[in-house]
Order: C-alpha cells, then structure tokens, then sequence
C-alpha cells in the first residue's frame, strides 16, 4: 500500500509543479510578452469652432450634444450690414471700370496722334494712368471678392460629421470673430491612447493587435497599434529667465520611475450599442506579431 501512496504523491507534487509553471508561463506572457496598461483614455479630435465675422445670430440651428453632418448649418449671423458691403464694392468696381475705360480711351486716341499734335510726356502720362486706372480695378475686384466671401461666411457649417459640444451660444448673442462659441467631436476620429511604460515600448509595434476593454462596456473591442509618440515633457528641464540657460535641479532621486510613453491605438470597429465619449477610461492589452 505504500508504493501507490507514494506514487501519487509524486503524481500530485509533479502536477502542481506542471501547474506552477504552466500558470508562471501564462503570468509572464501576459504581463512582459503582451504589454498591456490601465492607464488609457477614449480620445477624438476636436474642432473648435469659432466665426470669421462678428454680428448677431439671427438663426442657431443646433443644441449641445446634437449630431451633425459635414455640412450641416449651424448658425447664421445677420448678414445685412454684410450684404450692403457687397453693394459698395460692387459699386465701386463698376464706378472705376467706367473710370478705366475712359482712360483706356484716351491713352489709344493719344498714341495714335503724331509727336506735333501730341508731345512723348502727354503720352506717357496717358498710358500711366491708364494702367493706374486697371490696377485700381483689380483692387476693387479684390475687395468685392472679399465682402462677398464674408456675405458667405456668416452661415457657419459643420466641417465634419459629429457632435456639437460645449455650445455657449445663443440666439440673438453677439458672436465676435475668432472666438470659440463651440466644439464639434470628430465622429470618425475616435481612438484609445494607452500610457506605456518606457521599458514595455520596445515590444510594441506599429499593426500589432490590441484589445480594449472599457469600463462602461463588457465585451472588448479589437484595435491595432497606430503610431507611438516621439516626445513628452521633460519636468526636470527649465530655462532660467535672466539668461536663458538651462536650469537643471540639483537633487536627483535615485529611484527612476519608468516614464510612461502615449501609443494611439485604432478602434477597428465600434459594436452597435457602444457609446464612445472622449476621456472614458479603458484597459488595453497589445499583443506583439510573432516574428
């Protein structure tokens, strides 16, 4: 009876030896081989939208968080006083090109005349103000060229397919010219940045597959490895005011921590159901090609 017993023993000790390793081997590739991070965020782009001219709003077409497509109308600014200035330098044009012709005129009318009935000066002066006179034209051209591109821009449009966010505005609000009156989420810009420690970079890859996991999402989503960041901050690195040198701190710890490198990370595709907001907290496992 004493052989079995201790034949399965040794049976027992050499399986959970078998499953030390097994669960050591499994523990190792996942945390070295497959660099992975809680440490990641849900980002878009985000276009901040702001007039390039300054007047009322007579018409605000959206609300905050709507979705809108490229094109879409989002407000509209009065454009009377836009539309006379259109009016002045349409006037204006047609005034000086009456103005030119008549110079033109008598620039032709002059060069045709002998030197005894006109004197070289006369001409000249004759053709310079005729060419004084085309100049001016291409300048007024030029300025109702503008007013009319600034008649156009007082309808704001969407310039990508998105979400109106943080909307400040309101109806019959003054919008000033280059101030943010709102934001518009790049609906088809959405990824993950995972923060990797420096020492995992050298296993990630440009194409490698990775899993995200979200909080607010129980099955994960699938992505591939975009591009890693070439820079961050250096906190240790100042420039003295006085005389622009380099202020280098004197202490130095003696514990380094691994600096912690952004990846972008391509979502390769949303599942229906799946709300994506810029900033949400995800977990991301990237899992190194084979070579």
């Amino acid at each position: 009876m004493k052989l079995p017993t201790l034949a399965l023993r040794v049976l027992i000790t050499l399986v959970v030896a078998a499953g030390a390793v097994l669960a050591g081997t499994m523990l190792w590739q996942y945390y070295v081989d497959s660099p992975w991070t809680r440490d990641a965020r849900v980002a878009a782009e985000i276009v901040v939208m702001a007039p390039d001219v300054s007047g009322i709003i007579t018409d605000l077409r959206v609300v905050n968080n709507q979705r809108v497509s490229k094109g879409d109308v989002l407000f509209v600014i009065d454009k009377e006083r836009f539309a006379l200035a259109v009016q002045r330098a349409q006037a204006a044009l047609d005034s000086q090109r009456v103005q030119t012709r008549q110079l033109e005129a008598d620039a032709e009318r002059r060069a045709r005349l002998g030197e005894t009935a006109v004197s070289v000066q006369a001409k000249e002066q004759a053709e310079s103000a005729a060419k004084a006179a085309r100049a001016a034209v291409d300048l007024d051209e030029a300025a109702l060229a503008a007013a009319k591109l600034d008649l156009e821009r007082t309808t704001v449009r969407s310039p990508v397919d998105g979400y109106v966010s943080t909307l400040t505005l309101r109806q019959g609000a003054y919008a000033t010219a280059g101030k943010a009156v709102m934001a518009i989420v790049d609906a088809g810009s959405f990824h993950v940045r995972g923060y990797f420690e420096e020492t995992k970079i050298p296993r990630i890859h440009p194409g490698d597959r990775v899993e995200i996991r979200l909080m607010s999402f129980p099955a994960p989503l699938h992505g591939h490895v975009e591009s890693i960041d070439r820079a961050i901050a250096d906190r240790e690195l100042a420039i003295n005011p006085a005389n622009l040198v380099v202020d280098v701190n004197p202490t130095f710890s003696w514990i380094r921590l691994a600096q912690r490198i952004p990846v972008r990370i391509a979502i390769d595709k949303v599942p229906d159901g799946v709300l994506l907001a810029s900033g949400m907290t995800a977990t991301v496992v990237v899992q190194p090609e084979r070579k």
